[in-house]
C-alpha cells in the first residue's frame, strides 16, 4: 500500500519549481535589478505564469463572484452556509480576495472595529528596546527575495517592524517570538499593516494559543499529539522514526510556528492557510502527515534513510513537483483526522503529559476549532455586550366580580294574542311614524 502511495505522487517533468519562494537564511544577497517578479512578487521566481494544475481564468471568475457573494452577506453565510464556505477555501481562495476573505474567516474584522485606534496608539509608541534589537536582527530573513521585503528602508520591512513591535507591546506578557516573523510577512503580503496585525493577534491567541509564548508548551503538546497519530496512521513510518531517534521536536515546530511559510512552494502555502483559516489546527496536522508519508512512505525512501541525518533531510527536501498545490492539497483533505478525533487525543496525551513546576500547562481548551467556532464565540461576545433590550412590563388587572347572567324575556306566543285578548283598556296604539300615516291593526276593518 505505501509503495502504491508512493508512486501514485509521481508527476509530469513539466511542472516547475516553486521552491525560490522560500525565504531562508541563505538568500541574504539582494537580486539582481534585470530580474521579473512573479506573480506572487518573487523576484526571479517560476510561478510568474499558471501552470498546468492551474484553474483556467473562466473558473477562477466564477470563484470571484462566489466569494463576493458569500462575503456580502457574511453573517448570513456563516450561520446557514458554512458548508460551501469550507468547500470554497478548500478549491483556494481567489488571490484578489485573500485580503477581503482571511480577516473575515479569522474574525480579524470584528476585533478591529471593536477596538479602534488601537493600532496606531501601539504603531506611535516606542517599542521594548530589548524586542525591537530583535526584531530588527530578523527583518532581513522574511522572505528576502519577495520585492516588498528587498530594501531594508522599504515599506514592507518597516510594516513588518511596526506590525511586529505591536503586538509586543499588546501582550508584553508573551513579547516577540521569531516564528512569528514569516507569519506577519505572508499576512503583509495581502493586507495593510492594522488589518495583518489583527490577523496575527487571532492566529497567535485563538488558532494557536501557547504557541508564541516563552514557554511554547502548547508546542510540545502537539509534538506529543503527532507522533500519536502518527503511530495510528502510518505505523510503519513512526517506527522508522523511533528507531533512527527522530523526535517531532526536531521538525514539526518550523514546520507548525510558521504555518509551513518556509516549507512549502508559495502557492502551495496560500492554500494552506485558506484551508487552516477555516478548518483551524486539524489542517495543519493533515499538511505534516502527509509531507512524512511524502518523505518516509515507501520502503525503499526508509532504506534510504539509515540514520538520523539522512531522515530530517528526507523530511525537509521532497521533491518539488510532489508539493505542487493541485497535486498536494487533495492529499491533504484525503487524510482521515476529523476534529472529533484530534481533539480525543489531544485529551489522552493531555493526560500522559508530565507536570513541570516552572512552566504552565498547556490549554488546548482556548484554541478554537476554525472559522465557525470564532463566528459564534464573536456573536455571543457581541450579545453579550450590547445594552440589554427593555423588558416589556406586563401589568395583571384584578379580575372583575361576577355579575348574575341577564334572562332573556319570555316573549314567544304574546306579541299578538295579548292585543287581541286585552278586554280592559283602552286600545293600544303604535307612535304614529314620520313619513306616512298609519292605522292600528285593531281599527281595520275587513
Amino acid at each position: 500500500m505505501a509503495q502504491a502511495l508512493g508512486e501514485d505522487l509521481a508527476q509530469p517533468s513539466d511542472l516547475q519549481d516553486d521552491s525560490s519562494s522560500l525565504g531562508s537564511d541563505s538568500e541574504l544577497s539582494g537580486p539582481g535589478p534585470y530580474r521579473q517578479a512573479d506573480r506572487y512578487g518573487f523576484i526571479g521566481g517560476s510561478a510568474a505564469e499558471p501552470g498546468p494544475g492551474h484553474p483556467p481564468a473562466d473558473l477562477i471568475r466564477q470563484r470571484e463572484m462566489k466569494w463576493v457573494e458569500m462575503t456580502s452577506h457574511w453573517e448570513k453565510t456563516m450561520s446557514r452556509r458554512y458548508k460551501k464556505v469550507k468547500m470554497q477555501c478548500r478549491k483556494g481562495i481567489p488571490s484578489a480576495l485573500r485580503a477581503r476573505c482571511w480577516p473575515l474567516l479569522c474574525g480579524a474584522h470584528v476585533c478591529q472595529k471593536n477596538n479602534p485606534g488601537t493600532y496606531q496608539n501601539l504603531a506611535e509608541a516606542p517599542g521594548d528596546p530589548q524586542w525591537m534589537e530583535t526584531i530588527g536582527r530578523d527583518l532581513h530573513r522574511q522572505f528576502p527575495l519577495h520585492e516588498m521585503f528587498v530594501s531594508p528602508q522599504g515599506h514592507g520591512q518597516q510594516g513588518l517592524l511596526q506590525v511586529l513591535k505591536a503586538y509586543t507591546l499588546y501582550r508584553p506578557e508573551q513579547g516577540y517570538c521569531q516564528a512569528q516573523g514569516p507569519v506577519a510577512a505572508v499576512l503583509l503580503m495581502h493586507l495593510p499593516p492594522e488589518e495583518a496585525f489583527w490577523c496575527l493577534v487571532q492566529i497567535c491567541e485563538v488558532y494557536l494559543p501557547g504557541y508564541y509564548g516563552p514557554h511554547m508548551e502548547a508546542v510540545r503538546l502537539d509534538a506529543e499529539v503527532f507522533m500519536a497519530l502518527l503511530r495510528r496512521l502510518l505505523p510503519r513510518v513512526h517506527k522508522h522514526l523511533q528507531k533512527v531517534g527522530v523526535g517531532p521536536l526536531l521538525y514539526l515546530p518550523e514546520w507548525f510556528l510558521c504555518l509551513f511559510a518556509r516549507s512549502l512552494p508559495f502557492p502551495t502555502v496560500l492554500r494552506v492557510w485558506d484551508a487552516f483559516l477555516s478548518e483551524g489546527v486539524k489542517v495543519l496536522f493533515r499538511v505534516g502527515l502527509t509531507l512524512v508519508r511524502l518523505a518516509l512512505g515507501t520502503t525503499e525512501q526508509r532504506l534510504a534513510c539509515p540514520g538520523l541525518l539522512e531522515t530530517l533531510g528526507a523530511l525537509r527536501s521532497i521533491p518539488p513537483a510532489q508539493l505542487q498545490e493541485e497535486v498536494f492539497m487533495p492529499q491533504v483533505h484525503g487524510v482521515a483526522l476529523s476534529e472529533l478525533e484530534l481533539q480525543r487525543e489531544i485529551k489522552a496525551q493531555l493526560a500522559q503529559l508530565p507536570a513541570s513546576a516552572s512552566e504552565p500547562p498547556p490549554r488546548p481548551q482556548a484554541r478554537l476549532p476554525g472559522a465557525p467556532a470564532i463566528f459564534e464565540t464573536q456573536q455571543l461576545a457581541g450579545t453579550q455586550g450590547s445594552p440589554r433590550p427593555e423588558v416589556p412590563r406586563i401589568v395583571i388587572q384584578p379580575p372583575e366580580e361576577p355579575q348574575a347572567p341577564r334572562r332573556k324575556p319570555q316573549t314567544r306566543g304574546k306579541t299578538f294574542h295579548g292585543l287581541l285578548t286585552r278586554s280592559r283598556g283602552p286600545p293600544i296604539e303604535s307612535p304614529a311614524r314620520a313619513h306616512r300615516s298609519s292605522t292600528s291593526f285593531l281599527d281595520t276593518r275587513f
